[in-house]
């Protein structure tokens, strides 16, 4: 999943750090390409733990705008991202973990990239 993020990244002409956790929340792979930013090593990974949620961090952040006591509350939380580039990763309709990206100059950019690995997921939502 790593290697096919990088792949779309590279295609796209950006650079991600991608950062794929296990359901419990715990790293399992991170990858930072050359050129990203220091900092999306922390938000990759808590845009993960966030999508362990159950829905991508842009569907959460989609969720939480309209409320200004959920938009000014949950953001400080840590380890909580909410805008998009995580998405869990189900099997099965189950949760099995959470991919995360950051890095590219767009979020779309960063979705691009976790889609493109989760296209090796053939349950993944």
């Amino acid at each position: 999943m790593v290697n096919a993020a990088v792949a779309k990244a590279r295609e796209l002409g950006v650079s991600e750090t991608v950062a794929i956790l296990d359901d419990g929340g715990n790293l399992k792979a991170v990858s930072r390409m050359d050129g990203a930013p220091i900092p999306t090593i922390e938000i990759a990974q808590n845009k993960a733990y966030t999508a362990l949620f159950g829905v991508s961090t842009q569907e959460f952040f989609d969720f939480i705008h309209g409320d200004p006591s959920l938009l000014a509350g949950i953001p400080t939380l840590a380890r909580v991202a909410a805008w998009g580039g995580g998405f869990p990763i189900k099997v099965d309709g189950e949760i099995v973990g959470a991919i995360g990206l950051s890095g590219a100059p767009t979020v779309q950019n960063d979705i691009d990239c976790a889609r493109a690995a989760l296209a090796l997921v053939p349950d993944a939502a």
